[in-house]
C-alpha cells in the first residue's frame, strides 16, 4: 500500500471533522443569536407588559362583586361668551375652544342634532340645533355643548383620578398616532418572541421538535378532516 493511499482516508476523516466543527460553530452562532434577541426583545415586552398588566387588571376588576373603585372624578363646569360672530360649523367651534382655551385633549366624536319639532304637554315648538362634542386625554376629559341661537357654549371638564388615567391609557383614549405605534411595538415584540423562542427550542431539541411536528400535524389533519 502506497503512503498516498495511506493518507487518503485521513484527509477525508479530516475533512469530515472540520466540516462537522464548522457545523456546530455555526449552529452555536445562530443559537446565540437567537438568545441575545430573544432577551433583549422579551425585556422590551416585559417594561410595556408591566403596564398593560396592571390597567389590564384594573380594568377587568371594573364591575361586579371584586369591584375596584377609581374614585370618583373631579367636574368642573363653565358656560364660555362665544366671539361674534359665532361658529357656523361644530368643527369651527372646536377649532376656536382649541384654541381660546387651549385644550390638549384630541377632538373625539362630534354630535350635532338638527333642529326638529317637539311636544310640550300640548303644545308644540322647534328645538334648536344642537351640538356637542369631547376633547380627551388620559388625565381629564372635556364635554362642550353648544344650542345653536344661544351666545355661549357649556364646557364641563372631568378631572379623572390616577387608576382611571391608568384605565384610559389602556384603552389609548385621547391619545395620538405616537401611542399607537408604541402599542404596535408591544404586539411585534410579541410575535417576535414567540418565533425566537419557537426556534431556539428547535435548535436545542431537534430530535424532539421533529415528533412535537409529527403531533401538531397529526392534531391539524384531524381537526380539518373533523371540520369538512
Amino acid at each position: 500500500m502506497t503512503v498516498s493511499e495511506v493518507a487518503a482516508p485521513l484527509r477525508a476523516a479530516s475533512a469530515s471533522a472540520i466540516d462537522a466543527r464548522g457545523k456546530r460553530g455555526r449552529r452555536a452562532t445562530v443559537i446565540k443569536w437567537l438568545r441575545n434577541a430573544h432577551g433583549w426583545i422579551g425585556l422590551w415586552g416585559a417594561a410595556l407588559g408591566l403596564l398593560f398588566g396592571t390597567t389590564g387588571f384594573v380594568l377587568n376588576h371594573r364591575a361586579g362583586p371584586m369591584r375596584i373603585a377609581t374614585g370618583a372624578p373631579q367636574v368642573t363646569e363653565l358656560q364660555a361668551a362665544l366671539p361674534t360672530p359665532a361658529p357656523h360649523t361644530p368643527h369651527e367651534l372646536a377649532a376656536w375652544l382649541q384654541g381660546t382655551f387651549k385644550l390638549d385633549g384630541r377632538l373625539g366624536r362630534v354630535q350635532r342634532e338638527p333642529e326638529h319639532a317637539v311636544a310640550w304637554g300640548d303644545r308644540r315648538t322647534v328645538q334648536p340645533e344642537h351640538w356637542q362634542m369631547t376633547f380627551a386625554t388620559p388625565r381629564e376629559t372635556v364635554t362642550a355643548e353648544y344650542w345653536k341661537g344661544n351666545d355661549f357654549v357649556t364646557l364641563k371638564r372631568t378631572d379623572n383620578t390616577f387608576l382611571a388615567m391608568l384605565t384610559n391609557l389602556h384603552r389609548g383614549v385621547g391619545l395620538g398616532i405616537g401611542w399607537v405605534l408604541l402599542i404596535d411595538t408591544l404586539a411585534g415584540s410579541l410575535v417576535l418572541l414567540s418565533l425566537t423562542g419557537v426556534l431556539l427550542w428547535t435548535q436545542l431539541h431537534k430530535g424532539k421538535s421533529l415528533a412535537v411536528g409529527l403531533v401538531l400535524g397529526s392534531v391539524a389533519l384531524a381537526l380539518w378532516a373533523g371540520l369538512a
